[in-house]
């Protein structure tokens, strides 16, 4: 797929709705400080430079209005709507204010990854093609796997061949997202990604090697780690 081709037909959902809880902080995360500037903004910046997203789609917790001073959000083909209490109920709602016409692709991307770099977002798009297969941004497992018990002893230790750590973006077509998480929804089952709930309805996913750090901000060491990231960046 040509750069003129896909200009109006990949389209990305931010979900940040959420509150952050194992970080502990006072305000949602997505909203604290990271090298001067909310962290929501680092996350959003890396979208709205890559010129192929006809829009971008920036989920936010009903009440929520502190995205407001968020610096993008003005743009024009920033869209915000109101997300649900897990996350991929406000993926799944994201995704239904992306235009159906032409059942473009949705690159789905985690506020709470600020670190995302360009060439890694150029590549996985590049990578898109007309067979449908969805692909995902990952890095191979580098270190040694330990299955363990509730007790915390270890019980194996598993083979990390062909074994990958799922990041974000993650990209599908709009049509094949929405059925994956609308069947979810019936089922029950809460899918971890968006590659969980294609897979579980029966559709391929392929993998597009990381090449720069892309940590999901979970802790503060996360955040002291993306924060030296971006400085060396910059």
């Amino acid at each position: 797929m040509s750069r003129t081709e896909a200009a109006s037909t990949i389209w990305a959902v931010m979900p940040a709705a959420g509150r952050g809880l194992r970080l502990g902080a006072e305000i949602p995360k997505q909203y604290l400080s990271l090298a001067g500037r909310p962290l929501l903004a680092h996350s959003l910046a890396v979208l709205l430079a890559e010129a192929r997203f006809a829009g971008v789609v920036l989920v936010v917790a009903p009440g929520d209005e502190r995205w407001r001073d968020i610096p993008g959000v003005e743009e024009q083909r920033v869209q915000i709507v109101h997300g649900g209490t897990e996350r991929h109920e406000s993926v799944l709602q994201g995704l239904k204010a992306v235009p159906a016409a032409g059942d473009p692709w949705v690159a789905v991307h985690d506020a709470a990854r600020p670190c995302l770099d360009a060439a890694d977002l150029t590549q996985l798009l590049d990578g898109l093609d007309s067979d449908d297969c969805g692909r995902i941004l990952a890095a191979p497992a580098a270190d040694t796997l330990k299955q363990v018990d509730e007790a915390g002893q270890i019980q194996a230790t598993l083979d990390r061949y062909g074994i990958w750590q799922a990041q974000t973006p993650q990209v599908f077509r709009r049509s094949q997202l929405l059925a994956a998480l609308q069947d979810c929804a019936r089922s029950g089952f809460v899918p971890t990604d968006e590659a969980a709930a294609v897979e579980q309805a029966g559709g391929r996913v392929a993998v597009c090697m990381a090449r720069s750090p892309n940590p999901k901000i979970t802790t503060t060491a996360d955040l002291r780690l993306a924060e030296g990231l971006l400085a060396r960046r910059d």
